[in-house]
């Protein structure tokens, strides 16, 4: 009985955290980078559509992410 217990107890997070980050700020930089590169090129229009994906999944990852972060 003592050894189900021990391993159902969370050891150290601190990994989960920067994970998190990860999910929270890897697409927009990558969404960002992709709509820069098809700006400077002719795809003046489909760059702007990147810009906006990216500004969007930010602000919701902020709110979604910030929010798990957040709480203590």
């Amino acid at each position: 009985m003592i050894t189900n217990s021990i391993l159902l107890e969370v050891g150290n997070l601190n990994g989960i955290v920067y994970f998190i980050l990860l999910i929270l700020l890897g697409p927009p930089v990558l969404l960002g980078i992709i709509g820069l590169i098809l700006f400077r090129t002719k795809n003046r229009k489909a760059g702007k559509v990147f810009f906006i994906l990216a500004g969007v999944y930010l602000v919701v990852g902020l709110g979604i992410c910030g929010a798990l972060i957040s709480q203590n």
